[in-house]
């Protein structure tokens, strides 16, 4: 018995593992910390796919293991991020509207199904990925705590906009618009020279900007992959 087959698994089981602990953080409202575990899952994440083609031990199991734990770690948790932030405004609206919050992880989940039956998805993305998602919903009350822009913060306290926000993250997890992958398959600058300069210029967005960095990546992100489609390549349908 080859104990490398089963290093994959564990790993996305780790991942599951950071989004339990992530959920613990959110109801303490320790949000940096939720932050830090949503981000380890999502790097076991990437490196589970890796280490399961350096070995060749890929599986069915796998692939359902992956996306149970991503529906943890990359749906529930921003769902109940989501949830929280509604939740936490005083203001007069209808009790039943923090729940709404759960609609970005039952497009998750719907996307995470949709993803392990889209033949199309095995180079790129249709729609965003849900560890992006993650990331995006997660950094909203960490830009709240740095309190660095007055307009952004009075944006983030408003119930409308974030329900707005609910619904766009929900939609873009959905859409039919194509993103590209930020795995690496081959290691040489000409077959991955985008996702590199996304990550050079991701790095300068946080640097700069911290948290708020995190929501200009995904911004650039989607903007990167529609110049792509547009002008590098048509999209395939």
């Amino acid at each position: 018995m080859q104990f490398k087959k089963y290093i994959p698994n564990i790993i996305t089981l780790l991942n599951l593992f950071c989004g339990c602990i992530a959920i613990i953080f959110v109801t303490q409202k320790n949000f940096q910390l939720a932050f830090f575990f949503v981000s380890l899952g999502i790097f076991l994440d990437f490196f589970d796919g890796f280490f399961a083609r350096l070995f060749q031990v890929s599986s069915p199991l796998g692939l359902q293991l992956d996306s149970l734990a991503d529906m943890v770690t990359s749906g529930l948790v921003p769902g109940f991020t989501m949830f929280v932030l509604l939740a936490n405004f005083d203001i007069e609206t209808p009790e039943f509207f923090p729940y709404l919050g759960f609609v970005i992880t039952l497009g998750a989940c719907y996307r995470l199904a949709n993803f392990n039956i889209d033949v199309r998805q095995s180079d790129s993305f249709i729609g965003l990925p849900t560890p992006a998602n993650a990331l995006l919903i997660l950094s909203l009350p960490l830009i709240l705590e740095e309190d660095n822009y007055h307009f952004i913060s009075e944006l983030l306290t408003s119930t409308w906009f974030l329900l707005l926000l609910t619904a766009l993250s929900t939609f873009m997890m959905n859409a039919e618009i194509a993103l590209f992958s930020l795995k690496i398959k081959k290691l040489n600058f000409k077959d991955n020279s985008l996702q590199i300069v996304f990550l050079l210029l991701s790095i300068l967005l946080l640097f700069f900007f911290h948290f708020l960095g995190v929501a200009l990546v995904i911004l650039m992100y989607v903007l990167l992959s529609s110049i792509q489609n547009n002008l590098i390549r048509p999209v395939k349908k």
